[in-house]
């Protein structure tokens, strides 16, 4: 083997080790990334799930409040035909 044909090799072997150690690092780099993703959307999950058990008495009673609030509702408009009909049997 000549010294420039063991310098080429000597050089490719190099280059190979690099590449190697840069596909490496990119594998690794990936590898991680899908954790994070994973990860993330756990934490989206379960932030969403302990959020509806915090948030769900208060939706059971919605219900019943929004009932409360109808009949309030259908109160006050009895009341102003009340109103209006004393209104119109008034003299003018």
């Amino acid at each position: 083997m000549t010294p420039e044909e063991k310098s080429l090799l000597e050089q490719t072997h190099r280059l190979a080790e690099e590449n190697n150690d840069i596909l490496r690092s990119l594998r690794r780099s990936r590898r991680m990334s899908t954790i994070l993703t994973i990860f993330y959307w756990v934490v989206i999950v379960v932030v969403s799930v302990g959020s509806y058990y915090f948030v769900e008495p208060y939706m059971k009673l919605l219900p019943n409040v929004m009932g409360a609030i109808q009949g309030d509702v259908n109160s006050a408009n009895a009341a102003l035909q009340q109103m209006r009909s004393l209104q119109a049997k008034l003299p003018r």
